[in-house]
This record gives structure tokens, C-alpha cells and sequence, in this order.
């Protein structure tokens, strides 16, 4: 069971128990909720596109990631510019996914395997 989510411009694949780093959104409560899904797949070899379906997540934490460094060189004409970027992401742990009335938790995915 997964899910395909669109958060910060990104699109993610998703599953109950996963740990994603997603692009940094504003939770008060530690939860966060993401409404636009783009494809459930309930059972194994199945995708489609559900009516209404949430993908509910806890906040774990916060952070700024590695520093990617951007070098610009234009040679013979002593041009040289270096500028370094951090960028920051929350670090969520999908609870469920719900879809068309169903819920999927990480409780249920091991047994749906078996």
C-alpha cells in the first residue's frame, strides 16, 4: 500500500511507517496533513486515482540540509563566483493514508503483506 503525494513542488512516494524529509511546512500540532494525492495503489499491481483521500503525518523534526556549493567560471576574463545553499526540510513519519473511506496504518501494512 502507497500513495503518491505533492508537497513543496515535489511529488513523493509514500507508505504507512515511512520516513521522508519533505520540503519545511509550519505544524503547530506536530501533524501534518497532505489532501493532494495523486494516486493510491490499494493492492499490488493497482493505481488509481482516488475521489477524496488525506495522508496523515507526525512532525519528527526540522533541519537544514547538506550545502551544495555553486561555482560560476568564466576563463580568460578573471571572473570567478562561489556561492553555497542549505536547504531546509521537515522530517515527517506518515501515520495513514485514507482513501475513498479505507484507511491504511503501518499496524495493518505488515499484515496485508502476509
Amino acid at each position: 500500500m502507497y500513495a503518491v503525494i505533492r508537497t513543496g513542488g515535489k511529488q513523493y512516494r509514500v507508505a504507512p511507517g515511512d520516513v521522508v524529509k519533505i520540503e519545511s511546512v509550519a505544524s503547530e500540532d506536530k501533524t501534518v496533513e497532505f489532501s493532494d494525492v495523486l494516486a493510491v495503489s490499494g493492492e499490488p499491481g493497482t493505481l488509481a486515482q482516488p475521489a477524496s483521500a488525506k495522508v496523515t503525518a507526525e512532525v519528527l523534526g526540522e533541519g537544514r540540509g547538506d550545502k551544495i556549493l555553486v561555482f560560476h567560471l568564466k576563463r580568460k576574463k578573471q571572473y570567478k563566483k562561489l556561492q553555497g545553499h542549505r536547504q531546509n526540510f521537515t522530517e515527517v513519519r506518515i501515520k495513514a493514508i485514507e482513501a475513498d473511506g479505507v484507511t491504511y496504518t503501518a499496524a495493518n501494512r505488515g499484515s496485508a503483506a502476509n
